[in-house]
């Protein structure tokens, strides 16, 4: 087993986590929405900036030349971390919902008919539904849906069996749910897929930054992940393709970078993953990201995972003991089916409220329907949630925290 993180000693490395919000230390608890940046990646971006700060693949002049090789290095790294050799099947977006927009919009509109079905699960993001209801609602498609299980603590195989039974063209299914903190077997899934002939699509956003993932062993052809989810900056996205189909797919956008050569009415597009990548990209973001991916190597996402399934059973205990307070996802008797994500409600109360109460003690945490309204009003029959989410900088004492301002909330209501 991985050796024990140092809690306090990684906490250094976070400026912001040494800060005040509302007067109170603060604890950060939301690393689901976006993850908190340590020193080392703001340093990589303010040294870009101060000493070669140039465009990529344009210019033959020093700092340029070191731009683009930070920048195509920063693709190697991430190779390098999800099991990917070839940068020629990494494609840098925005986020992982401009990645599922990119397949849905290109591979989609290529390969999807009237009458074809997509299949995806009742625990999706709305990034990883709403591109397929546009697809479907355009091309006359059928979208699917894998169900949940009784439990509501992870997928229906006997769902997914006969949703696969009518031969989808595709499979685009969460790795680990924001809301249950699910980790979906996403390599068994996908084998089923590929037995009944169908492309897959995994959302990598909650996995990648917290647990060992290798593209190659999951099988799948599409994976998509978030850079500011691993310690990332905001806008610097990643979509796995394998070649074969990357090659037959159109790009989505025309300008520099994409193309090859150009002439009056007609264009050759560049060589991938550059035929994806029009204009300037976000090369900020992506030595950003290469920094990250150093940072997390540094410490092993090994170590991450086994950190976050203690703190993460820790805060199960803890809040399934508290009276009028309900937990959702696999119970603390099976950690090892979800990630560092927390859903919880307190009885008669709204979880805007419970997170303002939260603020007042310094605590960020999340409330809503966190993005997968499906999944929390049609599914779970809740209006919304509060939600706690853990990294590596997170340990015991930032739950018992919570659970102080859990006492808090209740004695505000005036419950027992």
């Amino acid at each position: 087993m991985p050796n024990a993180l140092d809690v306090s000693y990684i906490k250094k490395d976070f400026p912001i986590l040494h800060t005040k919000m509302n007067g109170k230390p603060l604890v950060y608890l939301d690393s689901a929405a976006t993850s908190q940046k340590p020193k080392q990646v703001i340093d990589a971006i303010d040294t870009y900036y101060k000493e070669y700060n140039a465009n990529i693949h344009r210019g033959v002049y020093k700092i340029a030349e070191k731009a683009t090789a930070e920048y195509t290095e920063s693709k190697i790294k991430v190779g390098k971390l999800v099991g990917v050799g070839s940068i020629e099947e990494l494609i840098y977006t925005r986020n992982t919902t401009e990645s599922i927009n990119l397949v849905s919009l290109s591979w989609g509109d290529q390969n999807i008919r009237k009458g074809d079905h997509i299949l995806i699960s009742e625990m999706e993001h709305h990034s990883n539904i709403v591109p397929w209801q546009i697809l479907a609602k355009k091309k006359g498609a059928i979208l699917d849906y894998i169900k949940l299980n009784d439990d509501q603590c992870e997928l229906s195989y006997e769902s997914l069996e006969k949703e696969l039974a009518k031969k989808p063209k595709i499979v685009a299914i969460t790795h680990a749910s924001n809301v249950l903190g699910s980790i979906n077997d996403v390599k068994k899934i996908t084998r089923l897929a590929k037995k009944n002939g169908a492309v897959v699509l995994i959302d990598g956003a909650q996995s990648v930054p917290h647990m060992p993932v290798n593209i190659r062993e999951i099988g799948c052809d599409f994976f998509a992940f978030s850079g500011h989810k691993m310690l990332a900056p905001t806008g610097i996205g990643v979509l796995y393709g394998r070649k074969e189909l990357l090659s037959e797919m159109q790009p989505l956008f025309g300008g520099g970078d994409m193309i090859r050569t150009v002439e009056f009415q007609s264009y050759t597009p560049n060589d991938l993953p550059w035929k994806f990548e029009a204009g300037t990209s976000n090369i900020e973001g992506g030595i950003g990201l290469g920094a990250a991916v150093d940072y997390l190597n540094k410490i092993g996402m090994g170590r991450i995972r086994e950190h976050e399934k203690k703190v993460t059973k820790y805060a199960l205990e803890k809040l399934d003991g508290i009276k009028n307070v309900k937990t959702f996802g696999c119970g603390q008797d099976e950690i090892e089916k979800r990630g560092g994500v927390v859903s919880f409600s307190i009885k008669g109360v709204h979880p805007h409220d419970v997170a303002t109460i939260f603020d007042s003690d310094g605590i960020a945490i999340r409330a809503g329907h966190h993005c997968a309204m499906p999944l929390v009003t049609g599914v779970l029959k809740e209006g919304a949630l509060s939600r706690i989410s853990f990294y590596m900088y997170n340990d015991e004492s930032d739950v018992d925290k919570a659970v102080s301002a859990i006492d808090k909330v209740k004695k505000t209501f005036r419950m027992s």
